[in-house]
């Protein structure tokens, strides 16, 4: 989990890792492919229904019509969507768009999945439904999350964490221990 307020380049890193901006200097080796889930899945849901906005990435890797369907119904699946797939995309709710873009990287076999506060935009019931279900994606399929959050609560949900402050990197460590830490300084603690 990387964490940190408004401003403290959190997104920024998130596209430079993803490859959406360039750095200034150095190199940053992708692994390919990559998964992005933005905070307004609206940026990124570009097909009329749910199934052809899952199969978009494949297309251009030139897989079979049967395997992009098998690819489809597989991912969909795994967000607990498979009965929407034929849904348009307008009649999605916020946390199941959210989901459709998670689907979408999936169905593309990507290894390491790019959150950029994917919880931001949705109520908290929505929220806890997301985080769990990308826990169970992370264990069942072994994809290494990156999850950018402003807040703090959002910790309790991860394992390690970095806070990011004016464009470093200023904490790391346990997220629980991480959380601890940043109570008891702005309790006044040290």
């Amino acid at each position: 989990m990387l964490l940190g307020t408004n401003g403290s380049g959190k997104s920024t890193l998130l596209r430079l890792l993803a490859g959406l901006l360039k750095p200034s200097r150095g190199e940053i080796e992708i692994p390919n492919p990559l998964g992005f889930v933005f905070q307004n899945p609206d940026h990124q849901l570009v097909m009329p229904t749910v199934g052809a906005d899952v199969a978009f990435g494949l297309v251009s890797e030139g897989l079979s019509t049967p395997a992009i369907r098998a690819r489809v119904r597989e991912s969909l699946g795994a967000v607990n969507l498979l009965e929407m797939e034929k849904r348009p995309i307008y009649a999605l709710s916020g946390g199941q768009k959210q989901r459709i873009a998670i689907a979408g990287a999936l169905a593309r076999h990507c290894e390491v999945l790019l959150f950029d506060e994917p919880t931001a935009l949705l109520d908290g019931d929505t929220q806890l439904e997301l985080v769990s279900q990308v826990q169970k994606l992370v264990k069942n399929r072994g994809i290494t999350a990156l999850w950018v959050t402003h807040r703090l609560d959002e910790l309790d949900y991860s394992d390690g964490a970095f806070l990011l402050e004016g464009g470093k990197v200023t904490d790391q460590g346990n997220a629980l221990e991480l959380k601890a830490r940043l109570l008891a300084s702005a309790a006044g603690e040290s």
